[in-house]
């Protein structure tokens, strides 16, 4: 009954910038956590970043200083704002949400990082 839609990614060369969005079908205050997810060929589903219901944000060591969690509660929106990105950001990404015991996922937007 939760949908979560993904969308921006696409083809940036390094360096360059990159803003995920992911709209969601109800209000995000009904989640405990949301965040995003990323997932390259070959390699397990990683965590990105996360962000509370209360605003409090999280960040693997891979995007710490280049990435930022935000979101919009009126239009129901996390944001992922992802700076300076190299070759090793390239893969599908994945917006995530948590309520209880319940787990929402996106379908993905595929992020290349390529020269």
């Amino acid at each position: 009954q939760v949908q979560l839609v993904e969308s921006g990614g696409g083809l940036v060369q390094p360096g360059g910038s990159l803003r995920l969005s992911c709209a969601a079908s109800a209000s995000i205050f009904r989640f405990n956590f949301m965040g995003w997810y990323r997932q390259a060929p070959g390699k397990e589903r990683e965590l990105v970043a996360v962000i509370t219901s209360g605003g409090i944000t999280n960040y693997a060591d891979s995007g710490k200083g280049r990435f930022t969690i935000s979101r919009d509660s009126a239009k129901n929106t996390v944001y992922l704002q992802m700076n300076a990105m190299n070759p090793d950001d390239t893969a599908v990404y994945y917006c995530h949400a948590a309520q209880n015991s319940y787990r929402y996922w996106g379908q993905g937007t595929q992020v290349t990082v390529s020269s």
